[in-house]
């Protein structure tokens, strides 16, 4: 066999290829954070963002958000963007 031959493949036969595998879906989770937040749901907080500050009542934690209640509007805060928390 020569060295060409190795890496060609005929026009009529298909190309090999794995299983197919199901899709995965990677999110970071920082379960302090998450536990923290959960720990304060009612409670005012302060939150530093990558954004910015944001003040509000803690309405509910999920792995990858919180909810704070601001004035009467939601705002739905990604846990990967928080910096620091600060309980008021």
């Amino acid at each position: 066999m020569n060295p060409n031959q190795v890496f060609s493949y005929s026009t009529n036969q298909p190309f090999p290829h794995h299983p197919p595998h199901p899709p995965m879906v990677v999110s970071p989770v920082d379960p302090y954070v998450v536990e923290t937040l959960k720990s304060v749901i009612g409670k005012y907080v302060v939150l530093e963002t990558t954004r910015g500050r944001i003040d509000g009542c803690v309405v509910d934690c999920k792995p990858d958000h919180v909810i704070l209640d601001v004035y009467g509007k939601k705002f739905f805060v990604r846990i990967c963007e928080i910096v620091w928390i600060m309980p008021g």
